[in-house]
């Protein structure tokens, strides 16, 4: 009995030091990888990552800009059938453990001593909420270290976070592949819906996904993305989560994911690269990738569409014009010619056009081939607008049969004619080009200055370059406006005559003398300013510019923010100056707004991720704007903070001016549009740059066309002839179905009939008579005016500029 007791009294000893020790084991491990383990308290203020979003002006999507795509949703917008999915499939246990699972930790440990010797990855059981403290805190390492750290921080994040916050920590944070972050950004992804509309079967496949994304991915591995889902749904049952005829249902239903939602965004790719490049420069680029912004920007998706097409059919038509420049590439068309054309790089800025390749050619015809292996032709008639391009835009001889254009083995792109045949007929293409020449159209609010729409080439995949915001170009003509604006408030009026005849310019000791021509090389002799600005008469602008002095013109291109600082050189006012489309935009938008400054804005405010406002284009604070409004109280005044570059009766003569140009003009071809509209065309040495830059009283739009590697456009192309056309096709688009609208004529303006070859007071039975905008007390008297560039020009007067300086002395003035 007493050797009884003994044993049994060793026995509680060895117990308790085997106890002492083995809780001394445990202790030494906290103490061991305890120490250093990050700062779980984060969690508290815990911000994820969120998606950038950018809208247009009508709410729609424009793009989105993340390093990790995620909505972030609490956990009580969370719907339970989502939650009870992952709980099911990842963490049976949650709601009761206390950060580890002891029993799924015994189990783990068994299998992977029973594999100890194989070269196989580590079998893991982690909690939901060891896996928060892995993604938060820690590697992907597979170690028994890392688990031990796992399970250390789960312990600590479990006695400080309830529950429901480890769960919406969780569900926002894992990855769930096809680019989604967080259970809101997957849903929309693989299902195109809320988190509220997922059916259980949804709900169980996507939390089928945490373990391996990629390996279940519905397309893909459909079978094992299937089988997944349904163990998932299997286990919710075992659970209590559904009943049973509920999970019968649902494993039974096919595994279907929804298309790519990129239908439901507004292209404008040059605009959201814009947008991006604005965002960053204001918050930087953490904000813009991590910090889930709201972006309403101005685009009118609309007025985008319409650009995207203008432009573009402007840029084809001008280079079929121009003849043809080879296929896309050569290919054998020999057995297995549809695989190889498959292989064939798209090239950027096909679409929507399609890649074939030519297999025969006949005399009236082409046959063509597709990758799919159907097949089709090119009439005659579609081929003949391609004769050979050669050097200085010229084009070689006419298109009398198909082989003159196309060869067995061209690669070529072509568009389809008509509707899909019926039955055996073949289908009927027509060739297509990819044009060399590029450009771009920018409309704008010219009120807010609001940009409406941005097209900045041809295609964005063929080039990122944005010529509308980064593409410095001569303006040529177009500039003349400012010249003509310059001379206005220094004492002429639109009626003053300038003499337009041949004159030599001495620009200074050892240079030669300048000889300006007009561009058709004839000359007209005394004429109005409105007719110079309306036949775009090189001379008569160089005299203005000379007269008034270069500096005083040099100082309107300033105030209309087309340049900080130009050279003192009559060249300038020829548009010799470099400039982009959307400054020269801008500054139209100035002349038909009553010379009222306003700055380019494509960003109307930005919010943080709790709808906090980060920033507003509009300064303008209105607190009546937020009351209740009741019918019959005033709509809320606003003040104008917009800066007064001009007198606004300058302005208005300056617009009548230039709508002559479309009536009468260099832009006559835009009058076929029949709205009230005003521009200018510009041109620019050997016609390496063509523009129209105009407007109608509520929206200005610039036209550029050009080389992206300036070299001519064709000895008679010109801003009337290239730009115009892309200008006329957009306002008849842009204008169709409102009401049209005359020019607004502001307070000092006078309007008197006038013969508009002389300037002067209409006799009864002149024909040529217009009605000319005057300021008060400026209007012609009698029936002679003083012409400047003759011999006598006394009577003309340079009043002081605006700003109060004195005014520029006339003179030769410099020129390169």
């Amino acid at each position: 009995m007493k050797l009884l007791g003994k044993f049994i009294l060793y026995g509680l000893v060895l117990s308790l030091l085997l106890s002492i020790a083995g809780g001394a084991a445990v202790a030494f491990v906290l103490w061991r990888y305890g120490i250093g383990l990050p700062d779980y308290s984060q969690l508290a203020n815990y911000e994820p990552a969120i998606t950038t979003r950018v809208h247009a002006g009508d709410g729609r999507l424009i793009t989105e800009f993340a390093r990790e795509k995620r909505l972030y949703v609490p956990y009580e917008t969370i719907p339970k059938l989502v939650i009870n999915a992952f709980v099911s499939a990842e963490d049976q246990n949650f709601f009761v453990h206390r950060g580890v699972d002891p029993i799924g930790i015994m189990r783990a440990a068994i299998i992977n001593l029973q594999h100890a010797g194989d070269d196989r990855r580590l079998v893991g059981v982690s909690t939901i909420t060891q896996q928060v403290a892995k993604n938060f805190f820690l590697s992907g390492e597979v170690s028994y270290q890392r688990k031990i750290k796992e399970a250390i921080l789960a312990f600590r994040i479990e006695r400080t976070f309830s529950k429901e916050r480890l769960l919406e920590l969780y569900l926002n944070e894992i990855y769930l592949g096809n680019t989604a972050y967080g259970v809101a950004a997957a849903a929309l992804n693989y299902f195109d819906k809320p988190l509220a509309d997922l059916t259980l079967e949804e709900a169980a496949y996507l939390a089928a996904l945490p373990k391996a994304p990629n390996n279940y991915h519905p397309v893909r591995y459909h079978d094992k993305a299937v089988a997944r889902r349904n163990y998932v749904i299997t286990r919710m049952l075992e659970d209590g989560y559904v009943t049973a005829d509920e999970a019968i249902s649902a494993t039974q239903k096919p595994l279907v994911t929804a298309p790519p939602r990129d239908r439901e965004f507004v292209h404008a790719d040059f605009f959201a690269e814009e947008v991006r490049r604005e965002l960053i420069n204001r918050f930087g680029e953490n904000a813009l990738y991590d910090g889930g912004l709201s972006v309403r920007t101005s685009l009118d998706p609309r007025l985008q569409a319409i650009a995207y097409k203008s432009l573009r059919d402007g840029l084809i038509a001008y280079d079929r014009k121009h003849g043809w420049h080879g296929p896309v590439t050569r290919i054998d068309a020999g057995e297995g010619w549809p695989a190889r054309l498959a292989a064939t790089p798209m090239p950027a800025g096909l679409a929507p056009w399609r890649l074939a390749l030519v297999l025969k050619t006949r005399q009236d015809s082409a046959q063509i081939g597709f990758a799919d292996g159907s097949q089709g032709i090119i009439p005659l008639e579609e081929m003949r607008w391609a004769r050979k391009r050669l050097m200085d835009a010229t084009r070689g001889p006419a298109v009398n049969r198909a082989e003159d254009v196309l060869q067995a083995g061209d690669v070529i792109a072509v568009a389809q004619m008509d509707a899909k045949p019926s039955g055996k007929a073949i289908s009927r293409w027509s060739l297509q080009q990819i044009p060399e020449v590029s450009g771009a159209l920018v409309a704008m609010d010219p009120h807010t200055g609001r940009v409406l729409a941005m097209q900045g080439g041809f295609a964005y995949g063929d080039s990122e370059f944005n010529r509308a915001t980064q593409a410095l170009r001569q303006p040529g003509s177009a500039f003349k406006p400012f010249v003509y604006a310059a001379a206005l408030e220094a004492g002429f009026t639109p009626s003053s005559l300038v003499l337009d005849a041949p004159m030599v310019i001495d620009q200074g000791p050892g240079l030669a003398k300048w000889k300006p021509t007009n561009y058709s090389g004839e000359y007209f002799g005394p004429s109005t300013l409105r007719l110079g600005l309306e036949k775009s008469r090189n001379l008569m602008t160089v005299r203005l510019a000379q007269h008034i002095g270069i500096g005083r013109v040099n100082d309107y291109a300033s105030r209309f923010g087309l340049t900080q600082s130009a050279p003192n050189l009559l060249s300038t006012a020829l548009g010799a100056g470099e400039t982009t489309v959307l400054k020269l935009t801008t500054a139209y938008a100035m002349l038909v707004n009553g010379g009222r400054q306003v700055q380019p804005a494509l960003i109307d405010r930005v919010q943080d991720r709790r709808g906090r406002t980060l920033y507003r284009n509009d300064p303008r604070e209105c607190a009546a704007c937020r009351e209740i409004w009741r019918e019959g109280l005033p709509e809320p005044a606003l003040p104008d903070l917009r800066e007064q570059r001009i007198n606004p009766a300058t302005a208005y003569q300056m617009v009548s001016m230039l709508e002559g140009v479309v009536l009468r003009g260099t832009g006559k071809s835009i009058a076929s549009v029949g709205r009230p509209l005003a521009g200018k065309t510009g041109t620019t040495n050997e016609s390496r740059d063509t523009w129209f830059i105009g407007f109608s009283p509520d929206l200005a739009v610039g036209v550029f066309i050009g080389y992206d590697t300036p070299r001519t456009m064709g000895k008679k192309e010109t801003g009337g002839s290239v730009s115009a056309p892309v200008f006329r096709d957009f306002m008849a688009a842009a204008l169709a179905g409102s009401p049209a609208i005359p020019f607004r004529i502001p307070p000092g303006i006078r309007l008197m009939r006038v013969n508009a070859d002389t300037g002067l007071p209409a006799n009864p039975g002149d024909r040529n008579v217009i009605l000319e905008a005057f300021l008060p007390g400026t209007e012609p008297k009698g029936r002679k005016q003083p012409v400047l560039g003759t011999d006598n020009p006394e009577d003309l007067v340079v009043t002081p500029e605006i700003t109060g300086e004195e005014p520029v002395a006339g003179g030769t003035g410099g020129l390169y």
